[in-house]
């Protein structure tokens, strides 16, 4: 089977998206054209971290997303020190055909589509004991060369002796495909992302707000004490 969009017709025009052969997420609704099979490969890493289905559902990511810090990179699971990515990261967003996003969005009816890049840590205080899971650490959403900070950066501070975290960056975009400003809310917490509930974060708040997943990225970090 295969993998398909469901919010929006933006990507299938501009990316020439070829056949993808993979079961087909149960949360994504057939258009009539198919993902490019040059993007599997993030959906294989974070089904191998566990990340696919314990913090996003199963996905088909239509969009690669850059993430860097003056002397590091995400790299799909890399291990990264925390003093190495204390800064707000740089992101960028490009399709299949290396094309950036912001290239996208310049073009055609869609041109004002908002995106929104957030970092969730499953892991708090630890891989064992999520009882603080899962805890935001950044939100910002985007339209062109317009961008909106919805929940300040929290630089990634795994607690002593607590193991490895993963820190994974999400890109979401609106379910329904609208070029309209998004109202998306502000979790009233880090900790469960606003809910009252352990293990409840980004996909929850992205459901709220009207978002799927369209991209991810990822690394571990640990605190040197262990």
């Amino acid at each position: 089977m295969r993998c398909y969009l469901s919010f929006g017709l933006l990507f299938v025009h501009l990316l020439q998206l070829s056949a993808f052969s993979h079961a087909f997420p149960t949360d994504q609704q057939p258009l009539n054209e198919e993902i490019d099979g040059s993007l599997s490969s993030v959906r294989d890493a974070l089904k191998e971290a566990e990340i696919i289905p314990t913090v996003i559902d199963d996905f088909c990511p239509i969009v690669t997303l850059d993430v860097s810090w003056p002397k590091k990179d995400a790299e799909l699971g890399n291990v990264l020190k925390v003093k190495h990515v204390q800064d707000e990261p740089t992101v960028t967003l490009k399709g299949g055909d290396g094309s950036t996003l912001l290239d996208m969005l310049n073009l055609g009816d869609k041109k004002n589509m908002t995106y929104v890049i957030a970092l969730t840590d499953p892991d708090a205080p630890s891989r064992k004991n999520p009882k603080w899971s899962e805890m935001c650490h950044w939100i910002v959403a985007g339209a062109a060369n317009k961008t909106e900070t919805i929940m300040p950066y929290k630089a990634p501070g795994p607690p002593p002796k607590t193991g490895k975290h993963r820190y994974v960056f999400l890109v979401f975009a609106p379910k329904n495909g609208t070029t309209e400003p998004l109202n998306l809310t502000k979790p009233s917490d880090r900790q469960h992302w606003g809910s009252d509930t352990q293990g409840f974060g980004a996909a929850w708040w992205a459901g709220l707000n009207g978002l799927i997943t369209v991209g991810a990225n990822f690394i571990y970090a640990q605190n040197e004490k262990q």
